[in-house]
């Protein structure tokens, strides 16, 4: 989502405004927040290092349009004085007669106000001990965090961020929208999903994955079951089927590339073995006997193309 640049600060949503920040660093890394969920009006209250602060510019991380705008006030009073409806930022309860709203319903609240035509703000406090009653006082509810009791400090860029990211998702027509989403795929069909387990189990059988036999049946269901849950798409039932081939077909001692594998050194000794056994017993290789159940290293399955 672009964001927005009114150079008046009336369509920008609502004013952030830090009383007595202290570190430069932080005042850009709020304006980095801001700029990062479409605000742009930042004003400081008597920030302690002065204004401006290169400091906060190198923080802000090229989010100039903010620093450029930024407005600077004496007095608290002064920086609301035109403002219609103002949250005020605490981490721990205040004595008073204050509504105390959570993140998202303050953020659809300052929507619908902005949405009115209203000028809103969030007031932040100092970054060691955050805002005296006395300006509280001065907003009209509170906003506060479910954080955990124990640990409820927050630094204040953290704070604007959330705040920030609360006001653009209360702009959302989806708030589950993405700026970016994933490649669509087309799902795989069955015949093709069916088509990688005849392959797969090819490949195994040759191996002499399934033992003993008479478990096969089940450890054939227990390889579709792990295959249908993932949902696969046509890319990567290629992607799959390419590496089963290449596993089928090729070993670390003969690698792709590297010529046939039915020129493997290890298939080469089992292969005369058998050839010299089958000579003495005048069998044909692999008619029957014991050797035959030892599968061929790196040789293909029953289904290569």
């Amino acid at each position: 989502m672009p964001i927005t640049k009114d150079p008046d600060n009336t369509a920008a949503g609502p004013a952030i405004i830090l009383v007595e920040p202290q570190l430069g660093e932080n005042i850009g890394m709020v304006a980095r927040a801001m700029a990062n969920f479409g605000l742009s009006e930042l004003r400081l209250v008597n920030p302690r290092d002065g204004w401006p602060s290169e400091k906060a510019r190198a923080a802000a991380s090229r989010a100039d349009h903010v620093i450029d705008a930024v407005k600077v006030f004496d007095d608290l009073a002064s920086a609301l004085a035109d403002l219609n409806f103002v949250f005020a930022t605490t981490a721990r309860q205040r004595d008073g007669f204050k509504s105390v709203r959570g993140p998202v319903e303050a953020g659809r609240m300052l929507r619908a106000r902005h949405g009115m035509g209203q000028r809103t703000g969030i007031l932040f406090g100092r970054e060691r001990f955050g805002l005296y009653n006395d300006e509280v006082g001065l907003a009209d509810e509170i906003v506060t965090f479910p954080v955990d009791p124990d640990f409820s400090s927050l630094n204040i860029a953290q704070a604007a961020l959330l705040m920030s990211y609360e006001w653009m998702k209360s702009g959302l027509e989806d708030e589950t929208r993405t700026n970016f989403s994933g490649p669509e795929m087309k799902p795989a069909s069955k015949e093709e999903l069916h088509g990688l387990f005849t392959y797969l189990e090819g490949a195994l059988e040759a191996r002499g994955y399934f033992r003993p036999a008479p478990k096969k049946p089940k450890m054939v269901d227990n390889l579709r079951a792990v295959l249908t849950r993932a949902g696969f798409a046509e890319p990567e039932l290629k992607v799959l089927r390419g590496i089963i081939s290449s596993l089928d077909r090729f070993s670390p001692a003969m690698p792709r590339g590297d010529g046939s594998p039915g020129d493997d050194p290890r298939r080469l000794p089992a292969a005369a073995a058998r050839a010299r056994k089958a000579e003495a017993t005048g069998r044909a290789p692999g008619a029957s006997g014991d050797d035959t159940d030892t599968p061929l290293l790196g040789g293909k399955g029953t289904d290569n193309d």
